[in-house]
């Protein structure tokens, strides 16, 4: 299991597979091999949703955006 946070509060968001997170690091620029965050706004959402994200990572991340333009979320596989 995968955890994700929100970087700003810590909160977890929710907890996604393998899978999922691996379509995360997929799509996602990384500045370097131990990054772990990602800036996440409804246009990834929406990409995510159009090039096969499961419907329970893009719920998440919606959540996780709620009414925001931006959420930077962090994962970890072990809970912080």
């Amino acid at each position: 299991m995968v955890y994700i946070y929100n970087k700003a509060t810590s909160d977890l968001i929710g907890e996604i597979g393998e899978e999922d997170l691996q379509f995360l690091v997929d799509q996602m620029e990384e500045e370097s091999m131990k990054d772990r965050d990602y800036s996440i706004t409804n246009m990834e959402i929406a990409y995510f949703a159009e090039n096969g994200a499961s419907s329970e990572l893009v719920a998440l991340l919606r959540e996780a955006l709620g009414d925001q333009s931006e959420v930077i979320i962090l994962w970890s596989q072990t809970p912080l």
